[in-house]
């Protein structure tokens, strides 16, 4: 089986904020070299109710419509359920806002080995059996493994 990954909202608009500051191009540049390695089939990309959710307020349609064709190309979708709604109410006891809960719950119900996030508060948390990493990091990180 493939590695799958979950990246967060936050990753898919990284391309979208200003690539002036040098930790937004290198997170965007990392987040893009990660999507061509899902398209070539390296990893599985996992996607979920809760990213149809958020892409839906997306004030920017342009942006909106780029980042929903990925969920075409996601192999597993996950829906709602009562236990996702569980596990994120237990991920919000560590600090973690309920959407971004909602996120890690859903990777978890996909068996993702990573939860890939630019969100520093995100970042600096620790969930059993999933990682959480930043776009950088991981490119980094797998790229060590080759």
């Amino acid at each position: 089986m493939k590695e799958r990954l979950y990246l967060d909202n936050c990753s898919f608009n990284r391309p979208y904020d200003d690539q002036l500051l040098l930790k937004n191009y290198l997170e965007s540049e990392a987040k893009l070299y990660i999507q061509r390695e899902i398209l070539n089939g390296t990893y599985e990309l996992v996607w979920s109710y809760i990213m149809d959710y958020e892409i839906s307020f997306n004030p920017f349609s342009d942006r909106k419509n780029q980042i929903i064709k990925w969920r075409k190309i996601a192999k597993i979708d996950i829906d709602v359920s009562e236990d996702i709604v569980k596990k994120a109410n237990e991920i919000m006891k560590k600090k973690i806002k309920q959407k971004d809960s909602l996120h890690i719950a859903c990777a978890l119900e996909a068996k993702c080995k990573y939860f890939i996030t630019t969100d520093r508060k995100i970042l600096n948390k620790t969930i059993d059996n999933i990682i959480i990493i930043n776009p950088v990091d991981f490119v980094g990180m797998v790229g060590e493994e080759k």
